[in-house]
């Protein structure tokens, strides 16, 4: 960014623009994330699926794939400032993922997610990421008492995920026993559509499907076992409900972190 001494107008990464640029919502990436998740994977209507990708992605060999997520997570940029205001830097996310491929080769797509950050909202929109507002919460591990799971260990652990006072999403993982594999979900690339409608007279929109790009990234404590979920079925969220579960499969709770530098447009 340039130097501000040197800059004659308002100007930042994002809106707000200011004089100095500090007054952007988000700042430039790098943007490092830690954070503990649940998820829940689960084979959903192949047919529902299809109709969720659009052009340029398709069903993969393991048509019908899918997962819930529910993640607490922890950012900042490379300068570390944010993690002094943990009211911006701490957010919870609800989303879902479907198996698809690119041109052969295998990827994921985040159909719908909400959160509870308008940063991470806005911060998602910069990438395509279709994220919404909402209420998310899930069980924390605890090192100490009884007042959730153990750390390590069997446990249960919930999600729930609700809309405008509605839950939309339930799910839980009832751990079991201990592993080092991801799921295969969360460990491919994820594709999104940024879409920037037009606003003036006669302009279009701004459209391209694009692939972000992480690095450093990291999986520990992994724990795995048989799990519940349900999808609403409220006409209000059928397009998401369209995605139930047909069958549930395996759950897995774990920490992770990774470093997202950036998108990748893909042609």
């Amino acid at each position: 960014m340039d130097d501000p001494v040197t800059r004659t107008e308002p100007y930042g990464y994002s809106l707000p623009l200011s004089p100095t640029g500090a007054a952007a919502m988000v700042t430039p990436p790098p943007w490092h994330f830690s954070g503990e998740v649940v998820m829940v994977e689960y084979r959903a209507d192949p047919d529902a699926v299809a109709r969720h990708l659009p052009p340029g992605l398709e069903p993969g060999p393991d048509a019908g794939a899918a997962a819930a997520v529910w993640a607490q997570w922890q950012w900042c940029s490379d300068s570390g400032d944010e993690l002094e205001a943990p009211e911006r830097c701490q957010f919870a996310e609800f989303l879902i993922l479907l198996a698809c491929q690119h041109r052969g080769v295998p990827v994921v797509r985040c159909p719908y997610a909400w959160v509870d950050s308008a940063v991470s909202l806005v911060r998602g929109w910069i990438q395509g990421m279709p994220k919404q507002f909402g209420e998310i919460n899930q069980t924390r591990a605890v090192p100490a008492g009884r007042a959730g799971p153990p750390m390590s260990g069997a446990g249960t652990f919930n999600g729930v995920a609700s809309v405008f006072g509605q839950r939309i999403a339930r799910g839980a993982v009832h751990t079991r026993t201990e592993h080092g594999d991801p799921p295969p979900l969360f460990a491919l690339p994820l594709v999104h559509s940024r879409l920037f409608p037009g606003w003036v007279p006669g302009e279009g929109p701004v459209t391209g499907l694009v692939a972000s790009q992480v690095t450093d990234v990291t999986f520990t404590g992994l724990r795995s076992g048989p799990a519940d979920l349900w999808l609403t079925d409220d006409p209000a969220f059928a397009d998401l409900g369209s995605l139930a579960p047909r069958e549930v499969g395996t759950g897995t709770v774990f920490s992770y972190g990774e470093t997202l530098v950036g998108g990748r447009c893909l042609a």
